[in-house]
């Protein structure tokens, strides 16, 4: 709406605007569930839903929530691509795939149909972050629904009437970036059996019987049904409009049915309004929204935290999904390669048309999350593994980042020999190792102008007669690094080639578990610039750690531990979903062996677990602090036993009170205080952890960084542990049907960093350590001929950012429309055939610092574009945008909910845009850019 306040209603509707005049109550029915049946089903329903809408414009229709849908619109023929524009021009095209949404989506949406969407639905997810609603607003939405929370919470905001809220879920913009917020009741996101559902879905997809629709003989049941649930919702809510979802889970089959039924239900109710007191009307969830922004209610104000964890009931607690599927939860890293520009990687520009050059890649799928009934791991990860296939420079590659056959990493005219291009899609410069598997226990590793660079050579941790290969880098800012790698052969002992070095080792013999507490008699210290970990030789495992800059010392002892679960024949049961844990966790191990350069925990029969840490010394003459402060773990866990979940278990000195922060979505951390709920104790007190959680005390803070999705809890007083594997299978029928058992008999390789210092340390070090740890450089492996000594040094433009900046997205997007939407609109109304721009580059920067998190990286800063994208040519013009790049913000007007706290209401003309372009509290900022070609020479 172009001056950003929502539409009044009007006669221009073919229904009254119900609930305006009292004593009617309004009652809004959406069907917003038929997107969720899938195949031949699905289909079936989308041609009844869009056939309907012909006959009555005020349907909401939902179309395939998939990721397909420009695919399908590709594939339609004519006469279906104008009915589904003739849709999207009327309001009633819906796509419920956020993910996708917030990637691609809006841009084909808004390029297709000139729509942008201003309202979430995300109903089904088993907790609500406060992430999320910051992002929606910054992507200009007005309205965000959200249903699962926990139950006894729900039911406190139901008799309070609080469902209904303004939420300002982040800290550092606050009611900035806020937005109405709507909880679905007790009732969530399905319909009660107030009205006709035609019919439940069944376990096996077909289409069953159909139940009574409704007609004269039954109406007065319907009716009453109906009235009894109105009335007694409307004591949930502050207004006398009321949203009625109208669908479920595998249910509503028969679309034209269920409109017939509906229809002859609501036509009786609206003739008979005087008397019931109730007005019924189909409507979008912007027609819903409206009618409660011209209420002008003062609405209650949620502040940045979260709604997690999600309980339905004292015995099931959601936060078994954190770590479902943990091993297609790690493979998400390998669709990283879909996101960076192969010839960045042999060091060219982009071509244009080319999308993405540097993207931050966080891969929302159901199967990595854990939460979806189809049986797709399979494909998802060969589709994952594909990905580098896919591109010119990979094809030939005998195999990327670690290989996992040695005898394939090179093979040509000079055996064994081999390139390895290392790209940093970061936007600093990063030192770290890399670890590639060679053949050869010597080999000579020299950079593109033919200087040793450091290395290190093992034995490989998992590949019998192979070595792992550490190499330390240094790789500005999207730049790159070639490193040419060669055997040395017996032959050549007497030349004076410098080889890699070998790590002298010591080995601890093997140790029983202890029980009498006699620990910490004898330490062995591992030290660097940073740290001295010091290994008990009594127990063989970790003991403490020393901090240099704090100069204390703290006992850190990490030991893996198992919980047992139900889920056999138990009525309360661990699935895919559910964390049920059968009493508190017990040791996992027996004995332990240990070696100074790794040392390994296990179980002395199968060797299920182990525990592979690094800890890496400053480069002379570098400054690498970032390498420096952190104790590098990778473990390796499974297969498991039988309804058993492991978790790592890290015990310290620290007072934390039980006390821990993890993460929103990799965004925000949230303070999280134990709950204590009887049996369950345990599953109320995991959250997510996408990237970082840690625990602190009032001198030092222990931080733990996660290349991967995790559950994370404190358990205990200092403690803090992690979920990394779970085994869960059960014979309920319900689990069974919808593949919610999680039969995982893998071996998982997740990794931890450890960071450990004074807050203020650990403040500026957590947020770039974890992107360095989720960016880990891109490594290709490409075959070196003989006579090829490999590329000579090419002019490479680095970037490099302030210090508390990150660059989530740097693309040439391509984009087929003009960013005057006014423009756009004319082109679309004319049907002419649209030109992609490739001068436009796209640049998201994302403030990583809150505000008064940290005394410097907090603070403002001012950025270079000229600086940034000198690589591209000059910037001419930038124009900011929403995150979806389909709004100029200088254009938006969002809507200012009134609110308890006296702050604005209807009709202000304050919007989001007007921040200070250098504050420190915008926390991510969306750009675009033009440029002219750079003159090739």
């Amino acid at each position: 709406l172009p001056q950003g306040q929502p539409a009044r209603p009007s006669g221009e509707l073919s229904r009254p605007w119900p609930g305006l005049a009292r004593p009617s109550s309004g009652l809004f029915c959406g069907h917003p569930d038929l997107c969720l049946l899938a195949g031949a089903c699905q289909s079936r329903i989308n041609k009844q839903v869009v056939r309907r809408s012909g006959m009555e414009p005020l349907v909401l229709v939902p179309i395939a929530a998939k990721p397909c849908l420009p695919g399908r619109w590709l594939s339609s023929p004519g006469d279906g691509r104008g009915a589904l524009r003739d849709l999207g021009v009327r309001g009633h095209l819906l796509v419920t795939h956020e993910a996708y949404l917030f990637a691609e989506g809006h841009g084909f949406l808004y390029e297709t149909f000139g729509i942008r969407p201003q309202f979430s639905w995300q109903v089904d997810p088993f907790g609500a972050s406060a992430t999320t609603p910051t992002l929606f607003a910054l992507a200009g939405f007005n309205g965000h629904v959200i249903s699962r929370i926990d139950y006894d919470l729900k039911d406190a905001m139901q008799r309070q009437q609080g469902l209904q809220l303004v939420w300002r879920g982040s800290r550092s913009l606050s009611e900035r970036q806020e937005i109405f917020t709507h909880v679905l009741d007790q009732y969530s996101h399905c319909s009660s059996r107030s009205e006709a559902s035609f019919p439940d879905q069944p376990f096996d997809i077909n289409y069953p019987s159909t139940e009574v629709p409704v007609n004269k003989e039954n109406m007065h049941i319907y009716v009453l049904s109906l009235l009894g649930h109105v009335n007694s919702r409307a004591a949930w809510f502050r207004t006398p409009h009321i949203l009625w979802p109208w669908g479920c889970d595998r249910q509503f089959s028969n679309a034209s049915k269920q409109f017939a039924s509906t229809d002859l239900l609501m036509d009786y109710v609206n003739k008979h309004t005087s008397q019931l007191g109730v007005s019924m009307q189909y409507a979008t969830l912007g027609e819903y929204f409206r009618a409660l922004y011209y209420q002008n209610v003062p609405w209650q104000v949620r502040d940045h935290r979260d709604f997690r964890p999600c309980s339905s009931d004292p015995e099931q607690t959601w936060t078994g999904f954190y770590a479902s599927r943990s091993g297609l939860k790690g493979a998400e890293g390998i669709c990283f390669f879909s996101h960076v520009d192969p010839q960045l990687l042999e060091g060219h520009l982009p071509s244009p048309g080319n999308r993405v050059t540097a993207y931050e890649h966080r891969v929302e799928s159901a199967a990595c999350m854990g939460t979806t009934r189809m049986p797709v791991p399979r494909p998802w990860t060969l589709q994952a593994q594909s990905y580098p296939l896919q591109f010119p420079l990979f094809q030939g590659a005998p195999r990327c980042v670690a290989a996992n056959k040695a005898s394939s990493l090179c093979a040509g005219p000079e055996p064994g020999a081999c390139l390895a291009v290392v790209y940093n899609p970061l936007a600093w410069t990063v030192t770290t190792i890399i670890t590639l598997t060679v053949g050869f226990p010597e080999v000579r590793v020299t950079d593109e102008s033919g200087h040793p660079v450091p290395a290190q050579v093992q034995n490989s941790k998992e590949i019998p007669s192979s070595y792992d290969l550490h190499v330390l880098t240094t790789i500005p800012g999207l730049s790159y690094q070639h490193y040419i790698i060669r055997p040395i052969r017996k032959a050549q002992d007497d030349s004076q080639e410098s080889a890699t070095t070998v790590p002298s080792t010591i080995q601890f013999g093997l140790k029983l578990r202890r029980q009498d507490g006699q620990v910490g008699r004898k330490l062995v210290p591992v030290k660097n610039d940073c740290y001295a970990v010091f290994l008990d030789e009594d127990t063989s495992l970790m003991h403490s750690i020393w901090e240099r800059q704090s100069n204390r010392t703290v006992r850190v002892g990490p030991e893996f531990m198992e919980y047992r679960v139900s889920g056999y024949e138990e009525a309360v049961s661990s699935d895919v979903y559910l964390f049920a844990p059968r009493g508190v966790a017990e040791p996992a191990w027996e004995a332990v062996r240990m070696e100074t350069y790794f040392y390994r925990s296990m179980n002395d029969s199968d060797h299920t677990y182990a525990i592979y840490s690094r800890l890496s010394r400053r480069p002379q003459g570098s400054d690498a602090g970032l390498l420096c402060h952190r104790i590098e773990q990778g473990y390796r866990a499974g297969p498991l036993e039988l309804s058993h979940e492991v978790v790592l278990r890290t015990s310290t000195s620290l007072d934390t009170g039980l006390a821990l922060c993890s993460d929103n979505n990799g965004y925000q951390m949230q303070r999280r205080t134990h709950r204590h709920s009887g049996n369950n104790s345990t599953a109320l007190n995991y959250y997510p952890m996408a990237q970082s959680a840690f625990i602190q005390d009032r001198k030092s803070r222990l931080v733990l960084l996660s290349e991967q999705a995790h559950g994370v809890s404190s358990q205990g007083n200092g403690q803090v542990e992690v979920m990394l594997h779970r085994w869960v299978w059960n014979k309920l029928e319900w689990t069974r049907q919808y593949n919610l058992t999680d039969e995982d008999v893998s071996v998982v390789r997740p990794v931890l960093w450890l960071l450990l210092g004074p807050q203020t340390l650990t403040a500026g070090l957590r947020p770039r350590s974890g992107l360095e740890l989720q960016h880990r450089p891109a490594v290709l492996i490409r075959e070196l001929g003989t006579a090829q000594n490999g590329p000579g040094p090419g002019k490479q433009e680095p970037v490099t950012l302030p210090p508390s900046l990150h660059l989530q997205i740097l693309s040439i997007p391509g984009w087929k429309y003009s960013s005057n939407h006014t423009v756009h609109m004319k082109t679309l109304q004319k049907g002419e055939p649209a030109k992609a721009d490739f001068r436009q580059v796209l640049l998201r920067l994302h403030h990583l610092s809150e505000v008064e998190e940290h005394p410097g990286l907090s603070q403002p800063v001012t950025v270079n574009l000229q600086s940034v994208l000198r690589g591209l040519g000059s910037v001419v013009a930038v124009e900011e945008r929403l995150l979806t790049g389909t709004w100029d913000v200088s254009s938006l007007r969002r809507w200012r909910w009134r609110t308890e706290a006296g702050t604005h209401g209807r009709g202000s003309r304050r919007h989001p845009g007007s921040v200070p372009s250098r504050g420190s509290q915008v926390k991510s900022r969306t750009a675009t850019t033009k440029k002219t070609q750079k003159e090739k020479k």
